[in-house]
């Protein structure tokens, strides 16, 4: 299923600062990566803002708070919702994290990591299954960067994410930068995680830059992206059949002339594997 996706090539993830400048360079961006929280139970004007988008570029619903790892469950109200915005925009996938962001009913209000165990794949393959009864467009799960590991793993991290994407049936959204920055605070070897994945399941990759506090690495989409995350990105491509490849950058937002060169790197590197031409 995964094989017959479509290429979309390189786009940004959206936001509405630059949305004036996104009009004015439409060329350099294949196709745009939406928050799809800011577009449920949304007013008249954000309504138009996403009707305003979809009219002018493939738009891919990246939502955050669906909590795939929540063991009491998915809230059936947000689902819906969800359900809804996918069901307009129809598109070739949409994308989750795999982690949990509600406990006991509170939301706890960010990206929590999973224990790598195979209770917490039971989990989130329950929920997932839960999620197809609602949607039926291919669904890929993000892997996330994480400060804390939490005890009792039974496998690594890729092996975890191969598993519930492999019993789960989905595809992968490499963030590569949130693989180099765990890599980095955790010292784990990023080609081993590589060679764990299960190759044809990637099909999207995230990618910008963050920053050093206290000799921690933070992934804080704060600044351009760095050459070992580029180096890293030519690895991921060379060896992966990648579809789509998404800059994401939330703080600290440059001249759109500079995301532009950034997707133009990216163009670059596809293409100096053969992708998309």
């Amino acid at each position: 299923m995964l094989s017959h996706l479509p290429n979309l090539g390189v786009g940004l993830g959206f936001r509405e600062l630059f949305k004036s400048e996104l009009f004015l360079n439409r060329q350099p961006v294949d196709f745009l990566e939406i928050v799809a929280e800011h577009y449920l139970d949304a007013p008249a004007a954000k309504q138009q803002e996403l009707e305003l988008l979809a009219a002018h570029f493939p738009l891919i619903p990246h939502a955050i708070n669906l909590s795939l790892g929540s063991a009491e469950g998915l809230d059936r109200d947000y689902l819906s919702k969800l359900a809804a915005l996918i069901k307009q925009l129809n598109p070739p996938w949409w994308s989750e994290h795999l982690c949990f962001t509600k406990a006991g009913g509170i939301d706890i209000g960010h990206l929590s990591p999973l224990p790598y165990t195979q209770e917490a794949v039971e989990v989130v393959c329950r929920n997932i299954a839960e999620v197809r009864r609602w949607i039926d467009v291919p669904l890929i799960l993000e892997n996330i960067s994480y400060l804390v590991a939490l005890p009792g793993a039974e496998m690594t991290e890729a092996q975890f994410l191969a598993e519930v994407a492999e019993r789960a049936d989905c595809g992968l959204l490499l963030d590569v930068t949130n693989l180099y920055t765990n890599a980095v605070n955790h010292s784990y070897d990023v080609q081993q995680f590589l060679q764990q994945l299960p190759l044809e399941r990637v099909v999207q990759l995230h990618f910008v830059g963050g920053h050093w506090h206290d000799g921690v690495l933070i992934d804080s989409h704060s600044h351009s992206t760095p050459a070992e995350i580029w180096q890293l990105m030519d690895d991921v491509v060379a060896k992966f059949p990648v579809k789509g490849m998404v800059l994401e950058r939330d703080e600290n937002l440059p001249a759109f002339a500079e995301l532009v060169a950034e997707l133009q790197q990216a163009r670059h590197i596809a293409r100096s594997h053969g992708k998309w031409v």
